[in-house]
């Protein structure tokens, strides 16, 4: 149990606009509580009521990511122990009752129990690379939206733009819409479809280079950081930008069993009868799994050694999404290696 090498644990439960912190003893009594505004005035009093109540102080955090991310940077500033709480889908709660005051009673409870803690995820060059993916996954999920509505403009275009169109290349397309013109000897309805053909084209295009724009930044930010990763068979700027951004640094993951269950490819046992067997998980961080997903399909095109596996396995009498989950689980465990052989930071 935690709460047995600090004297006081104190839980915070955050939100946008207020932090709510309760104090609690290693037997789990609340000592005391208090709530701040979340700005750099209200970190400066949280901390201060933390020092009153004892030198063996640890913090457990609800969302160390989000709306705790001001909080937990200024706790690590001055050495403070900090532990991220997970959030419950929803708290437990007695009669009904629910407060701030609850949830933060409730987080330090749980970091005193050790139940559901992880230490919080780096910032630097590994939150620079988490805003970058999510701000690609952006610009590809919007590219993708216009290229569907571009093939539909296409589809119910007047006759002969839609014979100019209908059977270009993706690429082709694109550059083709985006330069078209309006003239005034079109029709209504034709001059309004070319409008939307050159905006919704254009809109694409500059999603594209967009997208483009953030993976050459990404690349930039793993060669600093693992640059190693890149060597990899089947890994790419984006599938290593999110492999480094879950992970965070050295030590966060105790061990490899433990990134297998962060990436949702630990084993589960399905067996029944005299079938013995494991299937996928479900669970854990999805864009890491479909990080090592990626690598896989690429490993099982390219890779001899893969292949050669992959061919002794279907022999066996093994299924591909059996074979599939056993390569994750290699997979993760050969890059947890490399991940941890890197320098510790902070």
């Amino acid at each position: 149990m935690l709460g047995d090498d600090f004297d006081v644990v104190i839980g915070v439960d955050t939100h946008k606009h207020t932090h709510t912190a309760a104090v609690l003893n290693a037997t789990g009594a609340v000592l005391d509580q208090l709530l701040v505004p979340a700005d750099a005035k209200g970190y400066r009093q949280l901390i201060a009521f933390g020092q009153r109540h004892g030198e063996r102080r640890l913090w457990a955090i609800e969302g160390t990511g989000t709306f705790g991310a001001g909080l937990t940077t200024a706790l690590r500033a001055r050495s403070e122990c900090v532990v991220e709480v997970d959030r419950p889908a929803r708290a437990p709660r007695r009669a009904g009752a629910k407060s701030d005051g609850i949830d933060a009673v409730r987080a330090a409870r749980q970091a005193i129990a050790g139940d559901g803690i992880s230490e919080p995820r780096g910032r630097g060059e590994r939150e620079a690379i988490r805003v970058l993916l999510a701000t690609r996954s952006q610009a590809v999920e919007f590219r993708t939206r216009a290229i569907g509505a571009l093939h539909a403009l296409v589809t119910s275009a007047p006759d002969a733009l839609r014979e100019r169109l209908r059977n270009l290349p993706l690429g082709q397309l694109l550059h083709t819409c985006a330069s078209l013109r309006g003239s005034s000897r079109q029709s209504t309805e034709e001059f309004a479809t070319v409008t939307a053909l050159r905006a919704t084209a254009r809109r694409a295009l500059a999603c594209q280079h967009e997208a483009a724009e953030h993976e050459e930044q990404i690349h930039v930010l793993v060669q600093l950081v693992a640059p190693g990763l890149l060597a990899e068979t089947g890994v790419g700027p984006v599938v290593a930008g999110q492999i480094i951004a879950s992970w965070s640094h050295r030590g966060r993951v105790k061990s490899e069993a433990a990134f297998a269950k962060l990436a949702g490819v630990a084993p589960i046992e399905a067996s029944s009868g005299t079938v013995t067997r494991h299937r996928l998980s479900r669970c854990g961080d999805r864009q890491l799994n479909r990080a090592l997903h990626t690598i896989v399909m690429v490993r099982i095109r390219q890779d001899p050694r893969t292949k050669t596996y992959v061919a002794r396995r279907l022999a066996e009498g093994k299924g591909i999404r059996e074979i599939k989950r056993s390569l994750k689980r290699y997979v993760a465990r050969h890059i947890f290696r490399e991940l941890e052989a890197l320098p510790k930071t902070t």
